[in-house]
């Protein structure tokens, strides 16, 4: 009886131990904000957010077009980028999302953010990218032992959960990329025509 006794006792200790834990994750990770990447005329009343996957093919084609129709409408607009990483399906999408915000710690952010785009073929499928992640951030310029410190820390970490949280609490089915335009989900085709038009409709919308 003893025995069954303590063994009771020390069933409910683990189980409000493990309550006690699971509620100071939680607070500690809903206490971060999401990220902040923005790029463009900052006081525009016109936002693009996309939500992105470093691993995704479907973002790695969107990518050229996203930078060439933010580069022409950079006076006009603001972006924002938001990490997406689909792990269940992208095995190194949450690690390339730890590179770009470690190299944003460094104030180089959308340097990584284009690198790991521009070549994703050539991590995509590595066991482990660190190194090739590593040898971008070398190119960049940046403090190797800072970035490897911040790319494993578990700030970083953080941010991208905040990001994920964020789009979450859109109600959309993750896919990426995504793209909200002002609030408001949008889908447009892969071509800078297309970004252009919604750009010029939200514009004149504004100034009506």
């Amino acid at each position: 009886m003893d025995k069954r006794f303590w063994g009771v006792i020390l069933a409910i200790v683990l189980i409000f131990v493990g309550i006690l834990v699971f509620n100071k994750d939680d607070s500690s990770t809903s206490s971060v904000n999401p990220t902040n990447h923005v790029m463009g005329n900052a006081s525009s009343d016109v936002t693009l957010v996309e939500y992105g996957d470093y691993q995704c093919p479907g973002c790695g084609s969107y990518h050229p077009t996203v930078k060439q129709a933010v580069d022409d409408y950079k006076d006009k607009i603001q972006f924002q980028f938001r990490n997406l990483p689909l792990s269940q399906i992208h095995q190194n999408a949450f690690a390339a999302a730890r590179a770009a915000e470690a190299a944003s710690k460094q104030g180089k952010f959308w340097e990584m953010h284009d690198m790991l785009y521009e070549n994703q073929d050539a991590w995509k499928a590595e066991n482990n990218p660190k190194s090739i992640f590593e040898q971008y951030a070398s190119q960049l310029g940046l403090n190797s032992q800072t970035f490897g410190k911040d790319y494993a820390s578990e700030s970083v970490n953080d941010l991208i959960n905040a990001d994920i949280k964020a789009f979450d609490k859109t109600g959309n089915r993750k896919a990426t990329p995504t793209f909200f335009l002002n609030g408001k989900k949008v889908d447009p085709d892969n071509s800078v025509d297309a970004f252009k038009k919604l750009f010029d409709a939200e514009l004149a919308k504004k100034q009506s």
